[in-house]
């Protein structure tokens, strides 16, 4: 049996300004007796369902850790030889780390890894040394034969292994199409290696290819993980700034995922070596296209769960190449509404919420602003010595915008990071309302279709003539900056040319001209199916502005009180109205037991909602989502 430890491997890089010269890679380590493997945070257990609902995966399997794709191995590579001690694994940067930065107050206990670790040890099958001694002193071993990864009873997990169903239906002739080279990077469940195309029209080229080894997929879970890493890669290449999917071949003992050769080497590395920090245009270049590709995922219903310096290439070696984002095998499938609840990724980018067990694409946009942070000043957000002490940072701790060089910034940048760093997940912002925000702003360049707007104009369908009144004086107090990103979105659902409004058809014809085989998987289509009022009637702007518009967002602005008293005066004017007690509780779905709560919400005077009422009744009494999946 295996137990759960913590190490710490320094790694010396240099930095320049803000950056701490010798810097450490923090990973939690699953050992296995036998199998002497270690998985990352949010590498243990799962795939297929397991990963998507955080139930504890057969033991024995450890969440895949893949080679990262892409990585060329020519002279001067950052790849070349991994500069730790042997018999230490590398980090997934062998080169070295992101930047760090020193906290000067302790975090008091509870530590938020306690029950991150347990939940690998259970998908693991493995016990705590704890419990696995009281155990032992309590009963004998059985004198059984013990399965190597702590199945239950030796023949019959035998039996289940042998009825795995290994082939996953890609073409067995890849020895005949591809040369295979020398390896160039590797990871638990496999490794890259160069590769040369033996026919065909990439005869001659080189490639890169993410080598999987049958033997270690010993659960269906395993399997799934890698058909659905395969079919998210063929799903979205084509983008241009996500690494180009070429063909999937197996054959008795390996499966093999071709794609391209990203010879440029990483973002991490590129941040080293311009001392640890980027100036803000050369930021702005970075961000731009790692929001293009990320919104592209988001639409197609895909949340990558890993981003990080690390796994952005470039494609050359040229100082304007262009970035491609690679490894999806943490990735997956997430309908419009609906919450993830397992554990992955990697502590420093890792959002709150996906340590409280609730998140889908917003806890992407929270790594986009970590990295964003480390572009701009050269040291993480949120750093501590220990795993634990980094996940009560990221649940507890404030980014430190005080020190240098954020003086220098500009507060357009600041503002970016900051609603990116947003603890709320409803606050920040989506991959394509930062391509709209000021820092970023370019009218050359077209924002994307946002799947938020759906999301919105849903919950706006299914509310109440009241809420209407509420949200459409909100939406004339907000100002022309706010509305560049809504009239953006507006206009690529195409209106009406004849009276300028929209219809269901607008909504699907939108999505259908986005929509790739990703988009099926994830049935992020079946969002049409709550727009289905908009079949009998149409919206105008005024409508679509008052629909889009979200609370929560604006909120985060630091001009939300402004925004919020203008339009409570809008409300009195036309909105506001005699409710009691009891209608407002049922207006938002609240229990009588709430009635103490929106008791204070109404004045005494007139019955009306009062501005604390107003802003209330905006936001709604929220509880923790029970929405995240669940296997029963």
């Amino acid at each position: 049996m295996g137990q759960c430890y913590a190490r710490n491997v320094p790694v010396d890089g240099e930095g320049g300004g803000g950056v701490v010269t010798t810097t450490t890679t923090t990973t939690i380590s699953v050992s296995a007796s036998a199998a002497g493997e270690e998985v990352e945070v949010g590498r243990g257990g799962g795939g297929g369902g397991g990963r998507r609902s955080g139930r504890p995966s057969p033991a024995g399997t450890p969440r895949r850790r893949g080679a990262t794709p892409a990585r060329s191995s020519v002279a001067g590579s950052p790849w070349a030889g991994s500069p730790l001690p042997e018999g230490i694994a590398p980090s997934p940067a062998p080169s070295a780390t992101t930047p760090r930065r020193f906290f000067r107050r302790p975090f008091p206990p509870p530590s938020p890894a306690k029950h991150i670790k347990a939940s690998l040890a259970r998908r693991l099958g493995q016990r705590s040394p704890a419990t696995a001694q009281a155990q032992q002193a309590a009963k004998p071993p059985a004198e059984v034969p013990i399965p190597e990864h702590g199945g239950g009873g030796g023949a019959a997990a035998g039996e289940v292994e042998r009825e795995l169903d290994k082939s996953f239906g890609y073409d067995r002739h890849f020895a005949a199409k591809y040369e295979l080279g020398k390896e160039v990077g590797r990871g638990h469940f496999g490794h890259t290696c160069l590769a040369r195309a033996r026919k065909g029209d990439m005869r001659g080229q080189l490639l890169a290819v993410k080598v999987i080894s049958k033997a270690k997929m010993t659960t269906a879970i395993s399997i799934e993980d890698v058909r659905r890493e395969v079919k998210i890669l063929k799903a979205l290449s084509g983008h241009s700034n996500l690494v180009k999917f070429y063909d999937a071949c197996e054959d008795a003992l390996n499966v093999y995922i071709i794609m391209e050769l990203c010879e440029g080497g990483e973002l991490l590395d590129r941040i080293l070596s311009r001392g640890g920090r980027y100036t803000e245009e050369d930021a702005k270049v970075i961000v731009e296209q790692i929001l293009n590709v990320v919104s592209f995922c988001h639409l197609q219903g895909v949340v990558h769960r890993d981003l990080k310096p690390e796994n952005f290439l470039f494609s050359t070696r040229d100082d304007h190449s262009p970035m491609k984002i690679i490894d999806f095998g943490l990735s997956d499938f997430i309908r419009p509404d609906e919450r993830l609840n397992d554990i992955v990724g990697s502590a420093y980018y890792v959002a709150p919420e996906v340590l409280h067990r609730s998140y889908s694409t917003e806890a992407d946009m929270w790594s986009i602003g970590v990295i964003t942070y480390i572009l701009l000043c050269g040291s993480r957000p949120f750093w501590a010595r220990t795993e634990s002490g980094i996940f009560r940072s990221v649940l507890r701790a404030d980014p430190n915008f005080d020190d240098a060089p954020w003086s220098s910034i500009s507060p357009e940048a600041k503002d970016f990071v900051k609603r990116l760093l947003n603890k709320d997940y409803r606050k920040r912002m989506t991959a394509a309302q930062a391509l709209s925000h000021p820092w970023l702003r370019d009218e050359c360049r077209p924002i994307p279709l946002d799947m938020l707007v759906f999301k919105l104009i849903k919950a706006y369908l299914r509310s109440t003539p009241f809420k209407r009144a509420a949200l459409k004086a909100l939406s004339r107090a907000i100002t022309e900056d706010e509305l560049i990103y809504i009239r953006a979105q507006y206009n690529l659902l195409e209106p009406s040319s004849t009276d300028g409004r929209l219809c269901i058809e607008n909504f699907r014809m939108a999505l259908l001209q986005n929509s790739t085989d990703a988009m099926k998987e994830s049935r992020a289509l079946d969002i049409l199916n709550a727009l289905e009022p908009l079949a009998y009637r149409r919206m105008d702007f005024e409508e679509f502005r008052a629909a889009t518009i979200s609370p929560y967002q604006l909120e985060a602005l630091s001009r939300w009180e402004e925004i919020a008293g203008t339009a409570f005066e809008y409300f009195e004017q036309e909105g506001n109205r005699p409710i009691t007690i009891e209608e407002l509780a049922q207006e938002m779905n609240l229990s009588s037991a709430a009635y103490s709560i929106v008791r204070d919400w109404i004045r005494p005077a007139d019955g009306k909602l009062s501005f604390l009422g107003y802003t209330k009744f905006l936001h709604g009494l929220t509880m923790r989502s029970s929405n995240a999946r669940r296997h029963h």
